[in-house]
Formats: structure tokens, C-alpha cells, sequence
């Protein structure tokens, strides 16, 4: 566990989870205690006390504590697994997380609590029986095997391309089922990679090649309704007690299941997947290099311009706006009308990316542009953290390129803004 918590009721709850880890029965045997706790489930078994003994002596890794790690873990220590490692390696709560990280309480938030001890403290209290063992480390090519050869199932419940590939790989390799879960806006997805290990269809055999870093959103960039994680979340745990309790012909390999949160008609849909055809894999990589981007969900920057040539910082706009003419300039904000009604700057034009690709919504911007006359010298985009603007940027100028106008984006967009120049400006 992350050593470093910030107070004395946090290292408290962390000795009576080791505690209650040092008082678990015997993997042999279901007591009576556990024969009552269980007892709902029980009752379903085909091989009763068995089928309990054989979740009691499981091992499982989740890899992310955030909205699909938080319920899956919960509900596998509500099941009685033996053994639960949580890894995150993000050593700090937001509250951003809150609405759909549903373990971190109010108080663990901006409290340098790491994720993985957060989760594992609200998980001991859910079940003190079960050994859970909080993994503050990134997950890398030079840690992977060996952290999962502890383990017997994997559930992916991060968030980013390249973890996605290293845990593929790294399962792959280490003869283990991976569940993987995906949550985004009102949509999730939910299948079983290599399962049967060696057999079942894998990560390589749908996406044998990464997407380019700016076609990737994540729930940073493109939101989430909480209970969309929480029901794949919950889904992925239900997938590995049906793999521990031996039910194959019930698991969600070469199968995908689509969650749609707004067609009540058709909410939930299965398609078949292709046949496991991958290349095998000889070892892993350096993924963030194979990827072309971090193995983290945390906000990321892309770089898709010149700083020197085509990008202002937020302090150079700050003293444009203060001090030239306001008709040098137009401050055009693409993201979307629903992200404009949070807040803008007063002195920005509203213009969706999405509207770029509309060549009737291209003549209006340009109308308004040509508006400026002759006195207009700075074209500048703006975005919520200086992504979507560069995008902008570089297909505006495709369209409509000047030489004596200077078309630019805002660095860091009103991320930044609200960093460094006005602090009442709202973050989200």
C-alpha cells in the first residue's frame, strides 16, 4: 500500500483490513459463518459448498479502480473470492471520479489517497474476509508477467489503449482469461479474450494495430453517465465467477456484448467475433511506443501543431484580449453546445468541431471572419484542454488557409485558462 496517507484514520482502517485478512479461514473448507454469508448463491450451485470453495480459492487482478474496476470489485468480494489484487497506479482521487467511481467516498478526494488504498479500505469493510492486495504501481512490460502470474482471471477496467494491449499480450502469454470492459457516453461493451487460453479469440485478433492518439476518446474527453460503467462493471465480475465455477459455454468469449443505455428496445446485444487468428505473441513490447500514447487515462495532450508557429499559451491570449483591438482578433470555441452551456469566455464564438466536416456551417464561420475586415490579424481555436482545437486548426486551414491571417490554437484550451488566469472559471 501507497505509505504516504494523510492521516492517522486512514492507516487505522488499513491495519483492520491486514486484520481481517489474518483471520480468514481455511481455503478447505466453507465454514459456517461463510455458509450463511453466502448463502443466497449457495443455493443455486450445482456443486454447492464446491462451487463456493472453488470462488473461496480463486485469485483475481483488476487492473483500474475507477468506474468499471469499483463495482466489479465489489461484487467478487461480495461473491468471496480468495484473493483480489486492485492495480492503479493513479495516486490521487478527483472528484471528477466520483459520480461513477463508487467506492471513493467524498473525503478521499484531492487527499493524496491513492486509488488502489482507497478501493482496497472500502472493499475490507465490505468483506474483511478476503485478502485484498492494493497494487500502487504502473503496470509495465517489466512488471506485467509477474504480477499476473499470481493471479488467476484478469479484468481490464482501464482506460487507455496501450494498458490494453500489454495486459492482451501479457495474458496471452501467461495462459490467463481476460475480461475486458469499455464504458463511453450511454454505451459499454463486455467480452472474454483468450478464453479458453490459448483458443479464444484475443485483443490482436479485433485490433491487430492501434488507432492513431487523436481518434482515441476516453471518458476524460467524451464523458459517461455513471451507471453505465457500474452495469459493465458488474457484468465483468459475472463473468469471472462464471469462469471460476466452470460454466464455458455461458462466457462472453468470441462473443461481445453491447450495452445502448438509450434504446430501451434493444439495450443489451451479442455479436459473434472472429475466430482467434493473431500472430503469437513472442513478448511484450514498449506499448506506449506501439501506441503512440501514454498507458494512462489521465487528461493527455496531443501535439499535432508548432508551438512556436501555431499555438499561443493562455497568458499570450490573456494580454491580446487586455490590450489589441478586438476586432484583430477571433476567438472561436469548437466544443460542443452542450459543453458551451457549462461556460465560455464571454469574447469566444461558439463553433463545434463536428461542424467542420459541413461545408454550409464552413461558409457561416467564414462569413463571420470575413466580418472582421481588414483589421482582423489572429484567427485562435479553443477547446476545453487544447486537443479538439489543434484539430481545428490544422482542418480550417485546409479549407481555408490565409497568408495574412494567423490561424492558431490556444494551449491547454480553458483547462488552462482556468489555471493560470482566472480561477473562477470552472473546470470539469
Amino acid at each position: 500500500m501507497n505509505s504516504s496517507l494523510p492521516n492517522d484514520l486512514l492507516q487505522l482502517e488499513r491495519r483492520v483490513i491486514e486484520d481481517g485478512r489474518k483471520g480468514n479461514s481455511s481455503m478447505d473448507n466453507v465454514d459456517n459463518e461463510e455458509i450463511q454469508r453466502y448463502s443466497r448463491q449457495l443455493i443455486i450451485f450445482d456443486n454447492g459448498l464446491e462451487d463456493q470453495l472453488a470462488i473461496k480459492r480463486s485469485r483475481i487482478l483488476i487492473v483500474g479502480a475507477g468506474g468499471l474496476g469499483c463495482p466489479a470489485s465489489q461484487y467478487l468480494v461480495g461473491a468471496g473470492v480468495g484473493t483480489l489484487g486492485i492495480l492503479d497506479f493513479d495516486l490521487e482521487i478527483e472528484y471528477s471520479n466520483l459520480h461513477r467511481q463508487v467506492l471513493h467516498p467524498h473525503d478521499r478526494a484531492k487527499s493524496l489517497t491513492s486509488k488502489a488504498d482507497s478501493a482496497a479500505i472500502s472493499l475490507g469493510r465490505l468483506n474483511p474476509n478476503i485478502q485484498i492486495k492494493p497494487i500502487t504501481t504502473a503496470l509495465t512490460s517489466q512488471n506485467a508477467l509477474e504480477i499476473i502470474s499470481e493471479y488467476d482471471i484478469v479484468l481490464d477496467a482501464s482506460d487507455n489503449v496501450a494498458t490494453r494491449y500489454l495486459l492482451n499480450d501479457a495474458c496471452v502469454l501467461s495462459e490467463k482469461p481476460l475480461v475486458s470492459g469499455s464504458a463511453l457516453r450511454f454505451e459499454g461493451q463486455l467480452t472474454v479474450y483468450n478464453y479458453p487460453p490459448n483458443v479464444g479469440t484475443t485483443y490482436r485478433c479485433l485490433f491487430p494495430d492501434p488507432p492513431p492518439p487523436e481518434t482515441v476518446t476516453n471518458c476524460s474527453d467524451g464523458g459517461v453517465l455513471g451507471p453505465v460503467p457500474g452495469v459493465i462493471g458488474t457484468l465483468q465480475a459475472l463473468e469471472a465467477l462464471k469462469i471460476i465455477l466452470g460454466k464455458k459455454e455461458s462466457v462472453y468469449s468470441g462473443k461481445m456484448l453491447l450495452f445502448d443505455a438509450l434504446n430501451p428496445l434493444n439495450s443489451f446485444r451479442t455479436v459473434k467475433l472472429r475466430p482467434r487468428k493473431a500472430a503469437p505473441i513472442k513478448e511484450l513490447i514498449d506499448y506506449e511506443e506501439f501506441c503512440g500514447s501514454k498507458a494512462t487515462d489521465k487528461d493527455l495532450a496531443l501535439s499535432l501543431l508548432s508551438k512556436e508557429t501555431e499555438r499561443i499559451t493562455v497568458s499570450a491570449l490573456s494580454h491580446l484580449m487586455k490590450n489589441e483591438p478586438s476586432t484583430s482578433f477571433i476567438i472561436i470555441d469548437v466544443r460542443s453546445p452542450s459543453q458551451q452551456k457549462i461556460a465560455r469566455l464571454n469574447a469566444s464564438t461558439p463553433f463545434p468541431l463536428s461542424d467542420m466536416d459541413r461545408k454550409d456551417k464552413i461558409k457561416e464561420l467564414n462569413k463571420i471572419i470575413q466580418s472582421g475586415g481588414n483589421e482582423l490579424k489572429d484567427i485562435l481555436f479553443i477547446c476545453r484542454r487544447g486537443n479538439d482545437s489543434q484539430k481545428a486548426v490544422i482542418k480550417y486551414k485546409s479549407m481555408a488557409g490565409s497568408e495574412n491571417i494567423r490561424i492558431r490554437d490556444v494551449i491547454g484550451g480553458l483547462h488552462a485558462w482556468a489555471k493560470e488566469i482566472d480561477s473562477n472559471f470552472p473546470i470539469y
